[in-house]
């Protein structure tokens, strides 16, 4: 049995979601915040042997659990996803440098040039000014192909990801440092990172305060990865100047969350910066249907996010297969 997309709705309660898995051999979908798949999940499903995900990130799902029972999580990093996302990244660091809003509101209420209205200028130029520096956390997909989009504004790029070999930051331009150093001396900072347990919380008041007050934070990662009340509290005494957030840590926000009386010091998005036409999950369809089509022929499927689970899933599934 598959239990597939439709069943993956974001605020499913939790239980029903159990009944509609039951004798699953197979679960299929993109994420569903609220009722995360765990051990007690896994406990109830004896037969299953993959969580096919359609989307990149799998916070959703206990990897550890589910590599202590030889169950594989498979997840599909299409460029559809981690390239629209630095592609909506540009447009959210043009938005508040540029102040495009501010500029589109001022026109339509009547007015015109204003020096209130002056952007803040990118690249390096050759009169002198040396431009922006952009730190990037996080130099795997998002972040390395915002960093090829960035090249050509002649910005000064720093990175920090103890992942990612040294070639990597030379062959895209980026300087390797560390966190405190990317904090302390960018004048934007990006977030590019997956949710474990080293990033929760990542950039909280200890960091911000170690930001130029000029700079803007913007986070296309997952919203656990900011402290949101930090932040706001950052915004509100200008301890930073703007951020940019396509996530929060509670989606939707409540009708009175703090971050929604900042004005023009946020720029929020829906959790939609990799909605792209064309495509957005459709390209990942084919990925994860494979990924189900190799686990249900007792094959380990490509992009297994848990590989530590693979010789007990052999053990398990490798000499029974269903299809």
């Amino acid at each position: 049995m598959i239990l597939g997309q439709a069943s993956w709705r974001t605020g499913i309660e939790r239980g029903a979601l159990l009944d509609l898995a039951r004798g699953a051999d197979v679960l299929m979908g993109a994420t569903i915040k609220r009722a995360p798949i765990d051990g007690a999940f896994f406990d109830r499903l004896p037969e299953l042997r993959i969580v096919s995900k359609y989307t990149i990130g799998v916070e959703d799902v206990d990897l550890d659990a589910a590599t202590a029972r030889g169950i594989l999580v498979t997840h599909c990093p299409t460029e559809a996803n981690w390239g629209g996302v630095a592609e909506g990244t540009v447009g959210f660091m043009l938005t508040l440098l540029k102040r495009v809003r501010e500029r589109d509101r001022h026109v339509k209420a009547g007015g015109w040039r204003d020096d209130n209205l002056m952007g803040t200028y990118l690249g390096r130029r050759g009169d002198g000014y040396s431009g922006l520096t952009i730190g990037i956390v996080g130099l795997g997909r998002c972040g390395s192909r915002l960093a090829e989009l960035l090249s050509a504004w002649r910005v000064r790029m720093l990175a920090c990801d103890p992942y990612v070999e040294e070639e990597n930051f030379e062959r895209l331009g980026v300087v390797r440092t560390d966190l405190p150093t990317l904090l302390r001396d960018s004048d934007v900072v990006t977030l590019h990172v997956t949710l474990t347990e080293e990033t929760r919380g990542l950039i909280g008041a200890r960091a911000l305060a170690a930001m130029k007050p000029s700079a803007i934070l913007i986070n296309t990662s997952r919203g656990a990865v900011v402290d949101l009340d930090a932040l706001c509290g950052a915004l509100e005494t200008d301890r930073i100047a703007a951020a940019a957030l396509d996530v929060l840590p509670e989606e939707p926000p409540g009708e009175h969350a703090r971050i929604l009386s900042l004005g023009d010091k946020v720029l929020l998005c829906p959790h939609m910066i990799s909605a792209n036409h064309p495509g957005t999950l459709q390209p990942a369809i084919p990925w994860a249907t494979e990924a189900t089509l190799a686990a249900l022929r007792s094959q380990v499927p490509e992009h297994v996010c848990n590989v530590e689970a693979v010789p007990q899933w052999l053990a398990r599934f490798g000499e029974a297969p269903l299809i």
